[in-house]
């Protein structure tokens, strides 16, 4: 139980982590010609970001489990 928590805590800050990192990315696009590798550096932010929320929800739910 107590690697299932260390792991929830660890997921939270990654997500947080890349928030972060995307709320800057978007900060910086400038508001006319966006090049489509920042877009991209976005994209793959945003895709990042579901799959550790997907996973924290899966280990939550199987924490309930229990």
């Amino acid at each position: 139980m107590r690697l299932i928590m260390e792991k929830e805590e660890e997921l939270k800050k990654e997500i947080q982590d890349l928030e972060e990192k995307l709320k800057d990315r978007e900060a910086s696009l400038p508001a006319h010609s966006v090049r489509p590798q920042q877009m991209l550096a976005v994209e793959e932010l945003e895709i990042a970001i579901e799959e550790k929320k997907k996973e924290l929800e899966t280990l939550i739910k199987d924490k309930t489990d229990i």
